[in-house]
């Protein structure tokens, strides 16, 4: 078996790599990873409640100046992802999903809650070899108590 068989073969096809896109999205926000986040989306627009950024370091200064952090390094919150659907076009390298989000938070004050509710429409694109976000927008619909979670400047603005 060829070596290039043998890694296409270890590579997800490329709904399970969306997937994992998605997923390890919401791992890093959860984790307060920004530069992480910089990373994941370094070749994508972001639209969101602020408005549309690019590129690394926009990125990750946008999630820095957005979010509040604890002392353990984190948001305290976890975004579940569901009613994930997903449309490749392997030959084109391209891919598109839609997906549902909410944003649950704890802390030792504030019970377990969902703080916010919404649809994330993403857009893929395969570059060599590999998947990765070329635009992602978030549309949030609907907002519990937020204010231990955004900023207040991002809260109002």
């Amino acid at each position: 078996m060829s070596t290039q068989a043998r890694t296409s073969e270890r590579r997800p096809p490329g709904d399970r790599a969306v997937a994992n896109l998605i997923a390890r999205y919401a791992e890093l926000v959860d984790d307060g990873d920004f530069e992480g986040l910089g990373d994941l989306l370094a070749d994508a627009s972001f639209t969101g409640g602020g408005g549309t950024v690019s590129g690394r370091e926009a990125i990750r200064r946008m999630f820095q100046d957005t979010l509040i952090v604890y002392a353990d390094g984190t948001p305290r919150t976890q975004h579940v992802t569901t009613n994930l659907s997903v449309e490749v076009d392997e030959d084109a390298g391209t891919a598109a999903s839609r997906s549902y989000v909410t944003v649950w938070q704890a802390l030792p004050d504030l019970p377990l809650q969902a703080i916010a509710g919404g649809r994330y429409h993403d857009r893929f694109e395969r570059r060599g070899g590999e998947w990765r976000f070329v635009d992602r927008r978030v549309r949030i619909t609907l907002v519990g108590d937020v204010s231990r979670h955004l900023r207040p400047a991002a809260r109002h603005g």
